[in-house]
């Protein structure tokens, strides 16, 4: 069967003598692998559209699920001010494996598609990309039902001021101090970061303006959803571990 889709490349892998493999986030069709034959050869028509990151139109036969074989293609978007920048790049490559890793095969639903093209578009356009990625987390996390809860304390429920409430990565909110012996390892958390994490609870990624973040606030807020992400996700990236390299060196 043809198949006609709008994607994302997420993931790209060589197989074969030239040919490669690509996983591709699309807009209606969940996540599909494709087979793109004679892709790693000179001169190939579908070199550039194996490259990561690439936005476009793909046909495609496949007969009863499993893996396509690429008929055609047009890009739409290439992105490639994303693989030139070293930084730009790594936060790229950790938006697409963390979608890689959570969304299911051909789960569908345009949501995942529409927040990751917002995503590389606003790293593309130099925001800032630590906080692009900390809305693109939380994103995820309320999509694949992690979302944290950030009104009233996890335990009993009660509004707090938020100078008297810290966060709990383990229980997955906010936890008043009345009730902090129910998860003494709870973080701290200013009031200002936790304002930031409730605007990001509320905000679209693809409606995204210009967010200014003080350094240490940015600061903040990368450890807590660090912490969120590792224990309600409890996954193990590569390109977080790069990130962390980058972050070490302070580039």
């Amino acid at each position: 069967m043809l198949h006609r889709v709008e994607g994302i490349v997420i993931r790209s892998m060589d197989y074969g003598e030239g040919n490669a493999i690509i996983t591709l986030c699309t807009e209606n069709a969940g996540k599909v692998g494709v087979l793109v034959r004679g892709a790693k050869k000179a001169r190939s028509r579908h070199a550039a559209l194996i490259q990561p990151f690439t936005v476009g139109q793909f046909v495609f036969f496949r007969n009863n699920g499993g893996l396509g074989t690429l008929n055609s293609g047009e890009i739409t978007e290439s992105h490639h001010p994303l693989r030139e920048d070293l930084v730009k790049a790594a936060y790229s490559c950790y938006a697409c494996e963390l979608l890689d890793r959570v969304l299911h095969d051909e789960e569908t639903g345009s949501f995942w598609f529409r927040q990751l093209a917002a995503c590389l578009t606003a790293l593309e356009e130099g925001k800032e990309p630590g906080v692009i990625i900390n809305v693109y987390e939380m994103k995820i996390l309320q999509a694949a039902g992690y979302g944290p809860q950030l009104e009233q304390c996890v335990i009993c429920g009660q509004e707090r001021p938020d100078d008297q409430l810290l966060i709990s990565p383990r229980l997955g909110g906010v936890l008043c101090r009345s009730c902090k012996h129910n998860d003494p390892p709870a973080m701290e958390i200013s009031p200002r970061s936790l304002k930031l994490l409730r605007l990001f609870a509320k905000l679209d990624l693809t409606r995204l303006g210009n967010v200014d973040v003080k350094a240490d606030t940015r600061e903040e807020l990368k450890k807590v959803m660090r912490a969120i992400m590792d224990f309600q996700l409890g996954l193990r990236l590569k390109s977080q571990n790069f990130l962390d390299q980058l972050d070490k060196y302070n580039i």
